[in-house]
């Protein structure tokens, strides 16, 4: 049951997300993909999950071309993390944990990307990357940790170029096949393997 509401929700949020998105990059291009992906890599609610699919299926339809896309959304990542470490550095967890509902996070979740960060370090920031729906918190513990910058954005970076390339060739080639059982299929096989990730790392977050 549980499952068959992700599908629902993620087959209505590629339909929906899909209208909004085609009308911003109509309007402004490669520049509101950059702003949705600052957007997202702070925490804030615009997911990744449906933007970077749909980025592909536009390249594919021809709207925009796949790698300047990949270019901005990577930009967009960097500048996001970038705000998000800071206000982590310099702002502090105090405060944070004060304001969390301004970041769509939950306290439980960010204590346990705290301890994750202080178990793994430069690995927990990688892997973060690659789990659905928290991937922009890892940015706050490094932050308060003070991280350096250098290996920050190195982690960061590899594990968020993993993360869109995937999710954008997935838009490019299965959200854009001419089958709509494909499509369908596509949209269950990836809701269900981010149902998966999600469950697995936060199982690993509770050790």
């Amino acid at each position: 049951m549980f499952l068959f509401g992700i599908l629902s929700g993620v087959s209505w949020l590629l339909a929906n997300s899909s209208t909004i998105i085609q009308s911003l990059v109509a309007n402004y291009g490669y520049l509101a993909i950059f702003v949705l992906m600052v957007l997202e890599s702070v925490s804030l609610p615009v997911p990744s999950e449906v933007l970077l699919p749909l980025s592909g299926y536009l390249a594919a339809k021809g709207s925009l071309s796949f790698w300047p896309i990949f270019v901005v959304v990577m930009l967009g990542a960097f500048v996001g993390n970038a705000i998000a470490y800071a206000i982590g550095y310099y702002i502090g967890k105090d405060v944070i944990y004060k304001h969390l509902q301004l970041f769509r996070i939950k306290k439980k979740t960010l204590d346990q990307f705290d301890k994750w960060f202080e178990s793994n370090g430069f690995a927990a920031v990688f892997l973060s990357r690659l789990v659905p729906e928290v991937r922009a918190l890892m940015s706050f513990p490094a932050g308060f940790a003070e991280m350096p910058l250098k290996e920050f954005f190195f982690y960061s970076m590899a594990g968020a170029a993993i993360w869109n390339l995937v999710l954008m060739l997935f838009g490019f080639y299965l959200l854009s096949a001419d089958s709509a059982v494909i499509v369908m299929a596509s949209i269950g096989v990836f809701a269900i393997a981010l149902y998966v990730i999600y469950k697995v790392a936060m199982k690993k977050m509770k050790k």
